[in-house]
């Protein structure tokens, strides 16, 4: 059996993916992203064919987005926490996934990670 990794989805990613993902296809895609997120072997080898995981480029969190369908341009955003749980962000519609920081900047509490005892800014 394949090893899976737990997705945490403290935003409700996967709730708001079933009410505004257009038709069935990107319904069935948003799946298959979220199998291939989860996947082990995918991580571990750090390649994930479907969905093109990779990280946003000029922000100071690490923050990486995934598609659900390239053409259409519907992408999902996750952050690795410790241990490297995986943790669903956001869903981003197609028309407005080339502004990925404004994005990001628009729900930026998602995406702070929250502050330990004992540290300082």
């Amino acid at each position: 059996m394949a090893q899976t990794n737990a997705l945490f989805d403290g935003w409700g990613v996967i709730h708001d993916a079933a009410k505004r993902l257009p038709g069935a296809d990107l319904k069935l895609a948003f799946i298959e992203a979220l199998a291939e997120l989860e996947d082990h072997e995918c991580h571990r080898t750090r390649k994930f064919p479907k969905t093109r995981l990779h990280r946003v480029v000029g922000y100071k969190e690490a923050v990486y987005r995934a598609d659900i369908d390239k053409v259409s341009g519907w992408r999902i955003h996750v952050q690795y926490e410790e241990g490297g749980q995986v943790h669903l962000k956001d869903i981003v519609e197609g028309r407005k996934h080339d502004d990925v920081l404004g994005q990001i900047e628009a729900k930026k509490i998602r995406y702070q990670r929250p502050k330990t005892k004992g540290k300082r800014d």
